[in-house]
């Protein structure tokens, strides 16, 4: 497949009205395919105690705003919403893009990670460890797409899940449902990307470790009876205004690897004319 570049706006430490700019100059930029937030409760940088958004709702405030971005988190954290409530939150912002979402999804914040682990505090949200996390993901994709597909009401009696009666309405406008985005590297996660995924995100930029990432993940597929090649290989890479030619360097090496969706991450400030600076700069000399 050809490749597909996109823009990640980290809503931290910006206003509302600066990321809007962006996602609508975007929107009017061909080259510029899909358009994401992160999932985030506090700042991960910057100043500790500056203003982050949450990213659902804001997502949905972009998605009316715009007409033709594909949109989505990279990626919702599990950890924060009850899987069928996210379920519900996620074909609420299909409708509302009229069919753009792609729905990510993760384990959650790094247990290493002290600024994004201590949200959890912060919210009064658990944070299990890492084979629970792993396995509730696994039932949260079980789950969110049969509350997308199921045409009657279902019980469901998981290890980590357990719903009654559960039953989705409205169903999303794509069918059979938004691509499933999955984010991570820990070859437990990338069980589970073979098992759901629609579109795998690397979470990083370390191209030699996504590529032995993405052999395991390629075994994985086989032992289940996937082919590899039905799932997108993803990765966001950080964009420098002052040295687009590292950028341009990163994008290489990244199709050369495989990667055919790029996620160009905008560092705040975001400059006037940022999104059509990335096409010129970063997109055509990359095509």
């Amino acid at each position: 497949m050809p490749p597909t570049f996109g823009i990640m706006t980290a809503p931290m430490q910006v206003g509302y009205e600066d990321v809007l700019r962006v996602w609508r100059e975007a929107d009017d930029v061909p080259e510029i395919e899909h358009a994401w937030l992160f999932d985030h409760l506090m700042p991960i940088g910057g100043d500790p105690d500056g203003p982050a958004f949450e990213g659902w709702t804001l997502l949905s405030a972009l998605a009316a705003q715009t007409r033709r971005l594909r949109v989505g988190l990279l990626v919702t954290s599990n950890r924060f919403r009850p899987p069928a409530l996210l379920a519900k939150i996620a074909t609420t912002v299909d409708v509302v893009s009229g069919g753009r979402l792609d729905f990510g999804i993760g384990v959650g914040s790094r247990p290493d990670h002290p600024l994004a682990r201590r949200e959890y505090a912060a919210h009064g949200l658990p944070f299990h460890d890492t084979a629970d996390a792993v396995g509730s993901l696994a039932e949260a994709c079980t789950v969110i797409r049969r509350l997308w597909t199921d045409d009657a009401p279902f019980d469901f009696a998981g290890a980590h899940v357990r719903l009654t009666g559960a039953f989705g309405n409205p169903k999303p406008v794509q069918r059979p449902h938004p691509p499933i985005v999955i984010g991570g590297r820990s070859a437990a996660t990338l069980r589970v990307v073979a098992e759901h995924a629609d579109v795998w995100n690397f979470p990083g930029d370390v191209l030699g470790a996504a590529a032995e990432r993405g052999a395991l993940l390629d075994r994985y597929c086989t032992e289940i009876g996937r082919d590899p090649a039905s799932i997108v290989r993803s990765i966001p890479l950080p964009v420098s205004y002052d040295a687009p030619g590292a950028t341009r360097d990163a994008i290489g090496a990244a199709l050369g690897a495989g990667f055919r969706h790029i996620v160009l991450m905008l560092p705040g400030p975001y400059p006037d004319g940022v999104a059509r600076w990335a096409a010129d700069e970063l997109v055509r000399p990359s095509a």
